[in-house]
């Protein structure tokens, strides 16, 4: 295994790990609030539900993965 694809191995397991420890969180909040039904949304989440969001996290680092690929193709082909 070269170098490049072991240090993209390793920033995709990074990334992966990270957003199974924020969904497990997540879910261990959702647990606790489970017979609350309608619960205010708090200040944290309401200012970046986007950029705090693993699956758009997991979408751009693959876009970039790729990105990163289709460079080092057009460079070294």
């Amino acid at each position: 295994m070269t170098t490049y694809m072991l240090i993209l191995t390793i920033i995709a397991v990074a990334i992966v790990l990270f957003g199974l420890g924020y969904t497990l969180a997540v879910t261990k909040t959702q647990k606790k609030l489970k017979g609350e039904l309608d619960t205010a949304i708090p200040g944290r989440v309401q200012e970046g539900i986007y950029q705090r969001n693993p699956v758009f996290i997991t979408y751009l680092a693959f876009a970039l993965l790729v990105l990163l690929l289709i460079v080092f193709t057009a460079i070294y082909w």
